[in-house]
């Protein structure tokens, strides 16, 4: 059988570079907090954990219809750590390894999921996270093994410096997606602007290659 993660998806900040809560801002359309849960659920995994904090109740109505499991950290306050530790204590004692993800990486799909866990599955007792050249970060999977160092953790570096500590041995993938949090309104307003260039490239190539309209009559 082909071993799958679970997902541990963090969303309990409460924005205070953003200004507002930055998990219900749009792009496209949806909140980003519905985006990245769909994200996460578009690879199958075992199952996806929802960690919730600050207004937990508004952000449950943000998702619902979607299959999540939705834990409440009551000391969300305590940062990030403090959260991971929430979502990895849900986990079922048979959980291989867990797919800790951040609900502001917004520029991440389901295809840079997939790389990360195809890479995991060549060496799962490792722990494989992204890269954009420099640095190892979220979005990271993490094997059974390193559980409860995760519960220990605290502070708001999440598992930062478990996967740059130079005595583990961590799998880089290179997924630039990754880099883009939307931690200010201008990070959100620069991801918008890449994703419509994105788009107007794509419609320019599907323009070259219709073959030319022929009109008049023969």
């Amino acid at each position: 059988m082909i071993p799958r993660p679970w997902v541990v998806l963090l969303a309990a900040g409460v924005s205070r570079r953003f200004g507002s809560p930055k998990q219900l801002a749009r792009l496209d359309g949806e909140s980003l907090l519905r985006r990245m849960a769909r994200v996460a659920l578009a690879g199958r995994p075992v199952g996806c954990i929802l960690v919730l904090g600050a207004r937990a109740e508004r952000m449950r109505r943000e998702v619902a219809g979607l299959d999540l499991v939705i834990v409440v950290n009551p000391r969300w306050r305590e940062g990030l750590s403090r959260s991971l530790a929430a979502g990895i204590g849900a986990l079922p004692a048979d959980a291989r390894g867990a797919l800790v993800m951040l609900a502001d990486q917004a520029a991440l799909g389901p295809g840079d999921l997939a790389l990360l866990c195809a890479c995991w599955r060549l060496a799962p007792r490792r722990i494989v996270a992204a890269s954009d050249g420099k640095r190892l970060g979220p979005p990271a999977i993490l094997p059974r093994s390193m559980f409860p160092a995760l519960k220990r953790l605290r502070g708001d570096r999440g598992a930062r410096d478990l996967l740059r500590d130079p005595g583990r041995r961590v799998v880089g993938v290179e997924l630039p997606g990754a880099a883009l949090d939307v931690d200010r309104p201008s990070d959100l307003a620069a991801l918008k602007r890449i994703r419509s260039r994105g788009r107007t490239k794509r419609s320019a190539r599907s323009s070259l290659a219709r073959p030319p309209t022929r009109s008049g009559a023969t």
